[in-house]
């Protein structure tokens, strides 16, 4: 039996406000994998300060969500991000990635394990 993984935008979600974030979570809780792209996060998911990546983030791990965000340039959205996004490279349940493809091989491989 294959993973179940899904997009945000499959599911027909979005990450933008504090909000969202349970209802999110409710969409993913029985799936083997999220993916989450740029386009389906706020500019406060990216501004650490909001708090939102940071629930977010909370609340996945909680839960056991895998959640795979795909950000092709770290950088682009600040040091304080980019740091975030290092910080994630061997994280259980959260990682960034810069592509679609890596983030269904990391979401794969962490399904066999």
């Amino acid at each position: 039996m294959s993973p179940e993984i899904r997009t945000a935008s499959e599911l027909g979600l979005a990450l933008r406000t504090l909000d969202d974030v349970p209802e999110v979570v409710g969409a993913a809780y029985d799936l083997d994998g999220l993916i989450l792209t740029e386009a389906d996060l706020s500019p406060e998911f990216f501004r650490l300060r909001s708090g939102l990546a940071g629930e977010a983030f909370q609340k996945f791990t909680n839960y056991g969500i895998r959640v795979a965000l795909v950000v092709p340039d770290f950088t682009a959205h600040g040091e304080r991000f980019a740091e975030l996004a290092y910080e994630h490279r061997a994280h259980r349940w959260i990682r960034f990635v810069r592509t679609e493809e890596e983030a269904r091989a990391w979401l794969y491989s962490s399904y066999e394990a």
